[in-house]
């Protein structure tokens, strides 16, 4: 049997790490000090586990003397540098969420939705020391629906991960490990996104602010803007039929009793759900960063 090093971090680590641990024998696993999850459960089945920032040979000093096969990198937060890219006997590899060579980069699910792909995906690809630049051994598709948050695109990969770790670890077991290198004419980056990169612009049509909306849905930090100085999330929007005179700003509330309706270049939309409680929105006052205090 396969002696398996696991990188993992976080919900998908976990569960996927979970899977992995029933059927393989893992020597040792990595993660970060916020995925209490994965801490824990190396601790229940008595695995190996180093919790912190891997590099600058911290990672490869913890796992020098643990023999494995193979390394596989699983939603884990940090890039691997080459001293635990060469420690394995046979492969290193990584499961992206994406298929690469588009969207190298941090949270590619959520930059494809914002960029109104129809389809993303996951990939395993060996581990060099670029970002995702590695060569693809298999590759998984998944949809992408008109109304699928974030959220929804991490539930499917859940259900897709550890069926392409596994896929991989028979490759590697059977020693017929085939690789594709990849195109870097079709590459395409995103970088990190943290919370304060959701802000609503509502000089966007109103298909971008949609999808920039669902992208980073509940349980995401979420999209936002300003309406007299509060902070509103929004989680939801569908369009509305409801008319306008082109001259009217970006941003202004159009309608606020029932339904709050705001104005875009090419059309109104309702917002559905929203975080901000307590907030009385008026009719004519605008969404946007000049209310900011």
């Amino acid at each position: 049997m396969l002696k398996l090093g696991i990188l993992c971090s976080g919900g998908l680590g976990h569960d996927t790490l979970l899977k992995i641990v029933d059927r393989y024998n893992v020597c040792f696993v990595l993660t970060d000090k916020g995925s209490k999850k994965i801490i824990d459960l190396c601790e229940n089945k008595g695995i190996i586990c180093f919790a912190g920032n891997p590099r600058n040979g911290v990672g490869y000093n913890f796992i020098k003397d643990i023999q494995v096969d193979v390394i596989a990198s699983i939603n884990y937060l940090f890039l691997i540098e080459e001293d635990i890219i060469q420690h394995p006997n046979q492969l290193v590899f990584n499961v992206h969420g994406s298929l690469l060579p588009k969207y190298r980069g941090r949270t590619p699910h959520v930059w494809a939705i914002i960029n109104n792909e129809k389809e993303t995906g996951i990939t395993a690809h060996k581990i060099d020391v670029g970002c995702d630049t590695g060569a693809i051994i298999e590759q998984t598709r998944v949809p992408i629906n008109e109304k699928d948050t974030g959220a929804d695109i991490l539930k499917k990969y859940a259900e897709k991960y550890f069926p392409l770790v596994e896929k991989v670890l028979t490759l590697a077991t059977n020693q017929n490990i085939q690789l594709e290198e990849q195109d870097n004419t079709e590459a395409t980056y995103f970088g990190k996104r943290v919370p304060e990169d959701g802000e609503i612009n509502w000089d966007w049509y109103k298909e971008r602010i949609r999808n920039w909306v669902r992208a980073q849905a509940n349980p995401y930090p979420g999209a936002f803007t300003f309406y007299e100085g509060h902070k509103i999330i929004i989680d939801k929007i569908r369009y509305s039929n409801l008319g306008f005179q082109s001259q009217v700003d970006n941003g202004t509330i159009l309608q606020s009793e029932e339904e709050i309706v705001v104005k875009t270049p090419n059309g109104a939309v309702v917002l559905e759900k929203i975080r901000t409680e307590n907030i009385t929105f008026i009719k004519g006052k605008k969404l946007g960063n000049e209310n900011r205090k």
